[in-house]
């Protein structure tokens, strides 16, 4: 797997933000990528040391749409914690 393809966006929300205030970033990612593979992609492409990988599948809703019942995709996030000392400014992007 391609590291572009492991890491698919950063998510910037509340709960995000206050996890950066304690080192950790949260990016979505591929839902079939495993822990290793995340930690070796944040650590190339931005330069930086990972001391832990954590991850959550968050399964997609269920909708209407003009009558017709739809479903979401599943995301899958990483939780990444970084070593002490090591930042990554998401606003900047990929």
């Amino acid at each position: 797997m391609n590291t572009y393809d492991v890491i698919r966006k950063p998510i910037i929300t509340e709960k995000a933000t206050m996890a950066s205030e304690s080192g950790a970033v949260v990016f979505e990612v591929a839902i079939d990528a495993n822990k290793p593979q995340i930690k070796s992609a944040v650590e190339e492409l931005f330069g930086v040391k990972v001391k832990a990988v954590n991850t959550t599948i968050t399964k997609g809703k269920v909708k209407r749409f003009r009558g017709q019942m739809g479903k979401r995709k599943d995301v899958k996030k990483a939780y990444v914690t970084l070593e002490e000392g090591n930042t990554i400014d998401v606003t900047t992007g990929l």
